[in-house]
């Protein structure tokens, strides 16, 4: 059971967004935690502008990719487990993962609210011992990112795939729009998988100017942020951000 008192001093704290409950292990233990980006897309977390402390999220959360780049406080409920809880700390974290399920049982089976962080983002909140599962209380909360909204371009000739990163605000890209420096009009781009959204035009040899629109309802135009020069496999980064 959720922890009535603790939820309580949270909720005192900070009235932005309404804390949950559910649950949260770690994973990587033995990797680079950079390196887990996952499924979605996302290359390399520090590239991303993420950092390490990165989170693969249950289906009821991850929502077919919808949540990739959103980020989540989240707090190890003490009330509820004072053996592995850490105190009072909160983490914030980026969702870069989709924790699949096993539909026999586990954390990550649908309708649980699951997050399998990476490990120095679990180890702020939590003791690393041999269950390695804490209740935890979440919310979402605006992502903090330095610089600016990062395009990645992929893909080639006809088939162009971009992916975007370190986006602030609420982090979740809900729709873009990409327009090439022959038109005048803008184009929507299609969710590919993850932070990948994709056009069939040919925008070789054309300078790229992109729209987006997050979760939140702030939309954002990037004007001629990918030069004319540009080749698949190259990262542009704008000058402008979410707040």
């Amino acid at each position: 059971m959720v922890s009535l008192i603790f939820f309580a001093m949270l909720s005192l704290a900070v009235a932005k967004a309404q804390w949950l409950p559910g649950h949260a292990t770690f994973y990587g233990a033995n990797q680079d935690p950079t390196s887990l980006g996952g499924a979605c897309g996302y290359d390399n977390t520090i590239h991303a502008g993420f950092g390490i402390n990165t989170a693969a999220l249950s289906g009821a959360l991850f929502r077919q990719g919808e949540a990739c780049g959103a980020c989540f406080e989240i707090a190890c409920d003490a009330g509820a487990d004072p053996q592995w809880c850490l105190g009072h700390a909160t983490v914030t974290v980026t969702a870069t993962n989709f924790c699949p399920p096993n539909n026999n049982g586990g954390w990550c089976d649908p309708p649980r609210r699951h997050f399998d962080m990476s490990l120095p983002a679990f180890s702020r909140i939590a003791r690393v011992g041999s269950e390695g599962i804490v209740p935890v209380l979440y919310r979402r909360v605006a992502c903090k990112r330095s610089g600016g909204v990062r395009f990645t371009l992929k893909g080639q000739g006809n088939f162009n795939l971009v992916m975007f990163s370190n986006v602030g605000g609420s982090g979740d890209v809900k729709a873009a729009w990409i327009r090439g420096s022959r038109a005048s009009t803008w184009s929507a781009m299609q969710r590919n998988w993850g932070a990948n959204w994709q056009t069939n035009a040919d925008y070789r040899n054309q300078r790229l100017s992109f729209r987006l629109a997050l979760g939140d309802g702030k939309t954002l135009e990037f004007s001629g942020v990918v030069p004319s020069s540009w080749s698949p496999g190259e990262t542009f980064v704008s000058q402008t951000q979410f707040s």
